[in-house]
């Protein structure tokens, strides 16, 4: 799991802007991320706000499986990750409950859709099984890149074995928290790491741990 925040632990204003967060260089690490990764996972919400790439065209190499979560089929077609032949790259994870025909018209693009039951606490996909399928696709490792709740649930479901996080030296103040609320109500339940790595990449730091 990566993503940017800023130092008092936004990804976003309370616009939602978010770009740009960290500087240039944190955006080419990124691409190194992403390259490294047999896929790219984001929520719907990232998808609507940003309309991002998820490509690796920053530096030499192919570009990893994308994979949506969107579990009512909310993507626009004219999404990068969807238009001008994007679509043949980008597995959409949704519910079983999403419209057939929406799935339809997105398979004709050449999207795949991967119909999941629903999670098992709270809105939304079963983040496990969405898992299992992945591997059972061939994909061996996930790089997620949120938003908020993605990052929530899969920290919730302690899905995440690494945790790359770019902290630039602004503060937002009132925003998007970067994590949401994660059951802890004790400082022992805390999420700990096993390793930790910190560098600093232009003018932001990037951390680096291994959770345990």
């Amino acid at each position: 799991m990566k993503f940017a925040q800023s130092l008092d632990g936004r990804i976003a204003t309370s616009t939602g802007d978010s770009r740009w967060i960290s500087g240039p260089a944190s955006l080419r690490f990124t691409h190194k991320l992403r390259r490294e990764h047999d896929a790219i996972l984001v929520g719907i919400g990232t998808v609507l706000h940003d309309d991002p790439q998820l490509t690796v065209r920053l530096l030499k190499g192919p570009n990893p499986l994308r994979v949506v979560i969107d579990s009512r089929l909310r993507i626009p077609l004219t999404s990068r990750v969807l238009a001008g032949g994007a679509a043949a790259g980008t597995l959409l994870a949704s519910a079983r409950s999403a419209d057939p025909g929406r799935t339809r018209e997105l398979q004709k693009l050449g999207a795949q859709v991967l119909r999941l039951p629903a999670a098992r606490n709270g809105p939304g996909i079963d983040i496990s099984r969405l898992l299992e399928e992945l591997g059972r696709r061939g994909v061996g490792s996930v790089l997620v890149e949120g938003g908020k709740g993605i990052i929530t649930s899969l920290l919730a479901a302690r899905a995440v074995d690494r945790l790359v996080v770019v902290i630039a030296p602004k503060i937002i103040g009132k925003g998007t928290e970067s994590i949401g609320d994660l059951g802890i109500t004790r400082l022992k339940e805390a999420m700990t790491f096993a390793s930790v790595k910190i560098r600093r990449l232009g003018d932001d730091i990037i951390f680096d741990g291994r959770l345990k």
